[in-house]
C-alpha cells in the first residue's frame, strides 16, 4: 500500500442515524442496556461500512458512532485524564456546546485497557481486508488546550509534554498491532496559535507565549510518533472547530506554517472550504515528501460545490504542492459530537460521493 492517505479522503465522523441517538437516549435514561446499546451501535457500523464501500471510499471509518465527542470520549479514557461537567460548554460562531471537559488528576500514563482499541478491532474486523480500517484520535496536543493543566501535578510542562507524548506512542503502536495501518490524528489545537485570540487563565496568550506553544505543540507530535512501524500512515487533520454546522476560530495558516509543517507524518488534512482558513500561500512551508489533502467540500452545508472552482482551487494550490501530492476531501467531518451538522444522511453521503467523483476527474484516481 503507498504510504500516504487517499486521494479522495474523509476525516471520519459521520452524522448518527436517529435509531443510533434513540438507543444512546434510552440507555441514558437507564431504559435499556450496555449490552441493548452496543448490539445498536455494531448493527448501524456494519451498515456505514458498507455504505462507505458503495460510494467507492477507500479509507472506512466507523463514523465515530460509539462516541459522544470526537475528543473527550478518548482523551478522558487515557490515565490520568478526567471528564468533568464545567460551568459552561466551549463556545462557538453563537451557540455553546454541551457543559464538558477534561483535567488532568494525576501523571499522565498509556492505558492498555483503552476501550477505542475493541471499537478499532470491531471496525477492522468487518471492513475484513476489503478496504482500508481508518483510526481518528485526537492530537495530544489537545491536552495543551487552556485551563487542562494541573500545575500541583506538573510544574514542569516539558514533563508533561514527555508523559502525553510517551503515552500517546504505546497507543499507537497498539493501534498498530491491532491492525492499522492508517491513523489520522485530529489537531483543534493548532487553530488558537494562528493570529487570532486565545484566553489563558483569562487573559489573552502573548505572542511570546503563542511561539513558544508552537515549537512544543509539533515537538510533541514528532516525539508521540518516534520509532513507529515504517508501513503505518500517519496524517492530521487541522480544524478551526465543527458544531452543528458552526465553528470555533477563524485565521490563516500563515503563523502556525513553519511550525505545523515540521510534524514527521505523510499527510496533513486542511480546511479550505471559505474564507476563514485563509489562502494557500503558506503551503510554501510544506514538507515536500507529504500530501496535502485539500478540505475544499464542506460538511457543514449540503449544497455541492462548483466542480469548476475546485479545479481552480486545486491549481492554486498546485503552486506550492505538486499535483501527485494533493488529496481532496470534506474539511471536517460531519458529526465531531453525537448532534452532528445542519444536513441529512442522504447529504452527507451525497457530499462524499461527490469527493469521490472529483478525485476521479480531477487528481487521476479516488484511490
Amino acid at each position: 500500500m503507498t504510504k500516504r492517505p487517499f486521494k479522495a479522503d474523509h476525516v471520519g465522523s459521520l452524522l448518527r442515524p436517529k435509531r443510533l441517538k434513540e438507543a444512546r437516549a434510552q440507555y441514558q435514561n437507564n431504559t435499556i442496556s450496555a449490552n441493548d446499546l452496543k448490539q445498536v451501535e455494531d448493527e448501524e457500523i456494519e451498515r456505514i461500512i458498507e455504505k462507505q464501500l458503495e460510494i467507492g471510499l477507500h479509507s472506512i471509518t466507523d463514523g465515530e458512532f460509539r462516541r459522544s465527542w470526537w475528543h473527550f470520549d478518548f482523551l478522558e479514557h487515557i490515565d490520568g485524564v478526567e471528564g468533568y461537567t464545567p460551568d459552561h460548554g466551549l463556545e462557538f460562531e453563537g451557540i455553546e456546546t454541551r457543559a464538558h471537559n477534561v483535567k488532568i488528576v494525576d501523571k499522565v500514563k498509556y492505558n492498555p485497557n483503552h476501550p477505542h482499541f475493541d471499537h478499532f478491532k470491531f471496525l477492522y474486523d468487518k471492513v475484513d481486508g476489503r478496504a482500508t480500517a481508518k483510526v481518528s484520535i485526537p492530537s495530544p496536543n489537545q491536552l495543551f488546550h487552556p485551563n487542562i493543566l494541573n500545575e500541583d501535578i506538573y510544574p514542569n510542562i516539558e514533563d508533561f509534554a514527555h508523559d502525553i507524548a510517551e503515552a500517546y506512542r504505546q497507543s499507537l503502536q497498539h493501534f498498530y498491532d491491532l491492525g492499522a495501518r492508517y491513523i489520522q490524528i485530529d489537531d483543534v489545537y493548532w487553530a488558537g496559535l494562528t493570529e487570532g485570540s486565545q484566553k489563558v487563565r483569562g487573559r489573552q496568550r502573548t505572542d511570546e507565549e503563542k511561539v513558544q506553544a508552537r515549537e512544543l505543540a509539533y515537538k510533541v507530535i514528532n516525539q508521540a510518533v518516534q520509532g513507529l512501524p515504517d508501513d503505518l500512515i500517519l496524517t492530521t487533520h487541522i480544524c478551526r472547530g465543527n458544531y452543528q454546522s458552526t465553528w470555533a476560530i477563524s485565521g490563516g495558516y500563515e503563523a502556525i506554517a513553519p511550525y505545523l509543517f515540521k510534524e514527521h507524518l505523510d499527510g496533513f488534512f486542511l480546511e479550505y472550504d471559505d474564507d476563514r482558513s485563509g489562502d494557500f500561500e503558506p503551503l510554501r512551508y510544506f514538507n515536500k515528501d507529504a500530501y496535502a489533502v485539500l478540505g475544499l467540500i464542506t460538511s457543514k452545508t449540503p449544497k455541492l460545490e462548483d466542480k469548476d472552482l475546485i479545479k481552480q482551487r486545486i491549481e492554486e494550490a498546485q503552486q506550492y504542492v505538486d499535483l501527485e501530492h494533493i488529496c481532496l476531501s470534506p474539511q471536517c467531518g460531519f458529526a465531531s459530537t453525537e448532534e452532528g451538522n445542519q444536513l441529512t444522511e442522504e447529504e452527507q453521503w451525497a457530499k462524499l460521493a461527490y469527493v469521490v467523483e472529483l478525485a476521479n476527474e480531477l487528481l487521476g484516481s479516488a484511490k
